[in-house]
């Protein structure tokens, strides 16, 4: 199978590319700026991509403007739409034109929303709830694929993960694992909040089979959550992430109450969200259609992640 990549140099695209290619697979890794990566295709334009193209099976689509948390452009749902609509759409017509089978849209949990009630989890036929110009941008473009399948034929596959976490993450996983390595006393000992993630190695796994026609044949038009299967709360991820990197899990249980009036205070309540509210998932289509199981459990990513560090 040739399979297209576009940010191949991303945080999901650094591990897919090789994963791919261990499979047997023959990998196009397509990259907007050189940056070093072993077979890497520069498309900046429409030859390049209709070059790139070429005798491709499927595309799987990475690259895109992520989530911002403090996001300085003056219209941030426009500048999401440029870049997570128009460029999706762009590329999905082209690999019509190339004679692609199937194309895999990463998309976002939070398309379905941001926070589930308890006993509650986020399903892939739930209807959507996008909140932020990031998931607004996502949903739109899952909408658009569609109305390009049902026109061309093409096989849309759509994968919203929750936080992927993995050797080289960013951003508020980064921060917590930072927390924990300099020993600082953290309030949400506390915390009985239950999130969904999914192991970057779990969802590379989970994005090739999507990406292999042959092997996923029901995967046409469809859309899937996908996690570990594990899901914690905030306080039991602490405790993980100190013993994976050896430190010791300073919690002070503080009342839950308390931290959102704190933060409200002090202008941080999106991360109070984040830390002390619900977000869960239920993947069992994923499991029962594809036959797909995680590769890793979370605390297996974590000592990877550690042993990454230590490399």
């Amino acid at each position: 199978m040739k399979i297209l990549v576009t940010g191949a140099s991303g945080f999901i695209g650094r591990a897919l590319c090789p994963y791919l290619s261990s499979l047997g697979h023959e990998v196009v890794p397509t990259v907007r700026a050189t940056c070093g990566l072993p077979g890497e295709r520069l498309v900046t334009d429409e030859a390049s991509f209709r070059i790139a193209l070429q005798g491709c099976d499927s595309v799987v689509h990475l690259a895109g403007r992520a989530h911002v948390v403090h996001d300085q452009e003056r219209t941030p749902l426009e500048a999401f739409r440029a870049a997570n609509i128009n460029t999706t759409l762009e590329l999905a017509n082209r690999a019509i034109g190339a004679g692609v089978r199937r194309f895999v849209y990463m998309s976002t949990i939070k398309v379905n929303g941001e926070e589930t009630l308890p006993g509650c989890s986020f399903r892939p036929d739930d209807p959507p709830a996008p909140k932020d110009p990031y998931a607004i941008s996502k949903w739109e473009a899952e909408q658009g694929l569609r109305a390009i399948a049902e026109k061309a034929g093409l096989e849309v596959v759509i994968v919203r993960p929750p936080l992927v976490y993995g050797p080289g993450a960013k951003g508020n996983f980064a921060s917590l694992i930072e927390w924990v390595k300099r020993g600082w006393a953290l309030p949400l000992g506390a915390v009985h909040n239950r999130r969904s993630m999914i192991a970057l190695e779990n969802l590379v796994s989970f994005t090739a089979l999507c990406a292999d026609v042959d092997a996923s044949p029901n995967a046409k038009g469809q859309v899937f959550v996908v996690s570990d299967g594990e899901d914690v709360s905030t306080t039991e991820l602490l405790r993980k992430v100190a013993k994976a990197y050896g430190g010791n899990s300073r919690l002070l249980p503080v009342p839950v109450g308390l931290i959102r009036f704190a933060a409200q205070l002090i202008g941080k309540s999106s991360l109070a969200d984040r830390l002390l509210g619900s977000l869960t998932i239920d993947d069992s289509k994923a499991r029962e259609m594809l036959g797909w199981r995680p590769q890793v459990s979370m605390d297996e990513q974590l000592r990877k992640m550690e042993n990454a560090t230590l490399g």
